[in-house]
């Protein structure tokens, strides 16, 4: 069993060579990751590849089910054509015979702020490809009074729906994102939880801003959900 140390030495992006071919993967960037170093690690790779159906060709031929997972994916690719392979890596591992609970999965980005690789983990995400409401309806115990809905429907149109204001939602740049989210959480709320709502036709660019933008709030009182909806 391939058992390794990950040592990373590209940046904007990772080259490989498969039948005589170069394949290049631009990754997304974000402003700053928590997590830098990652050991006993396998990979795989989703290109973004204009011959391919749908334009996203996965690579997952050295994957290891005990170890932890490096996805590398195109900025490029839309969560259209993302999202159904992170979906397949999942239940592959979830299934595999031969288990780590404590090996996670990861998507790898350059953090600009280092100028070297940082990860975001989505070991525990759940993508539901649904309207929230469709996927709410079923679950009766979800309380609407203690949530607050986040669609990302385009890389700078952000909609904020929460059920204890009077307008039904308030529309947000990605600059202010942040400040908004505060001034609807006042003191008052408590225990809010936020879902993410993500436009399918978004980049993987986009969903990586995001996913920054949000782990940067810093309220006591607000979680955010492991469903994450991509429409």
């Amino acid at each position: 069993m391939l058992r390794m140390k990950y040592y990373f030495f590209i940046f904007l992006s990772i080259v490989l060579f498969s039948c005589g071919k170069e394949k290049v993967i631009l990754l997304p960037e974000i402003s700053h990751s928590e997590i830098t170093k990652i050991n006993d690690v396998s990979a795989a790779y989703l290109f973004y590849d204009e011959t391919q159906k749908d334009s996203v060709e996965l690579n997952r031929k050295n994957l290891i089910s005990t170890t932890n997972w490096l996805v590398n994916v195109d900025k490029y690719l839309t969560l259209k054509e993302v999202i159904p392979q992170i979906k397949f890596l999942q239940e592959k591992k979830k299934n595999s015979g031969h288990k780590n609970k404590k090996a996670k999965n990861y998507f790898t980005c350059n953090d600009t702020s280092r100028k070297d690789l940082g990860f975001i983990e989505f070991t525990d995400i759940v993508y539901n490809e649904e309207l929230f409401y469709e996927y709410a309806s079923n679950h009766l115990d979800l309380d609407f009074s203690k949530t607050m809905k986040i669609d990302f429907n385009s890389s700078e149109e952000i909609y904020l729906e929460f059920p204890l204001l009077d307008s039904s939602s308030l529309v947000s740049k990605k600059t202010n994102l942040i400040q908004n989210i505060s001034f609807l959480l006042t003191e008052e709320f408590s225990s809010i939880e936020l879902i993410l709502n993500f436009n399918k036709n978004l980049s993987f660019q986009d969903y990586t801003t995001f996913k920054y933008i949000i782990s940067t709030l810093n309220l006591e009182s607000v979680s955010i959900s492991n469903h994450e909806f991509i429409y």
